[in-house]
C-alpha cells in the first residue's frame, strides 16, 4: 500500500476528517428525529442517505484509482487482441491454454477501472464473443499499467 505524504494527499486526508465529524452529527441528529417520531425528516434523511452514496460512487470513480484484473479468453483470435491491446497501450500476458474445445490464449492485463470500456473495446473490435472477466484488484505493486507509465 503506497501512503501519499504530499499536500494534496494530506488535505485530502484532513477534508475526509471533516466530512466524517459532519457525518456523524448528522447521524445523531437522525437519531434524535426518528425516536421523536418525525417521519416527514426521517424519511428526508433517507432520501439524503441515498443520494449521498450516489454521490459518492461518482466521486469514487471520478478522484480514486483502483485497479481491475481483465482476463480475456480467445479462441480465435488471442494473439491479436493480445497486440491491439498492447498498441492502445495496455501491458498485457498471453499464455497457452486448453479450453473445452481446445487450444486457448488468455490474456491477463491489470488495468485502471475507468479504463475498462475502452479495453472491452479494443477486445471486442476483434473478436465480439470473446470471454472477458474483471476483478477487482486489491493491491498492484510494479509492472505496466496504462500506456508508457511504468510501475515500480
Amino acid at each position: 500500500m503506497v501512503i501519499d505524504l504530499s499536500a494534496e494527499g494530506i488535505g485530502f486526508a484532513v477534508f475526509i476528517v471533516i466530512l466524517r465529524i459532519l457525518n456523524t452529527a448528522i447521524g445523531t441528529v437522525r437519531l434524535i428525529i426518528v425516536t421523536r417520531q418525525q417521519r416527514l425528516l426521517a424519511a428526508a434523511y433517507c432520501g439524503g442517505f441515498a443520494i449521498g452514496n450516489y454521490v459518492g460512487m461518482i466521486i469514487e470513480h471520478r478522484f480514486i484509482t483502483s485497479f481491475l484484473v481483465a482476463n480475456v479468453i480467445s479462441e480465435k483470435a488471442g494473439h491479436e487482441i493480445a497486440l491491439a491491446l498492447r498498441q492502445s497501450g495496455f501491458g498485457v500476458t498471453e499464455t497457452v491454454g486448453e479450453g473445452m474445445n481446445g487450444r486457448v490464449i488468455m490474456l491477463r492485463s491489470v488495468i485502471v477501472n475507468r479504463e475498462a470500456p475502452r479495453l472491452l473495446e479494443v477486445v471486442q473490435g476483434i473478436q465480439p464473443d470473446a470471454f472477458v472477466a474483471m476483478e477487482e484488484a486489491r493491491a498492484v505493486h510494479r509492472g505496466w499499467i496504462k500506456a508508457g507509465r511504468n510501475q515500480g
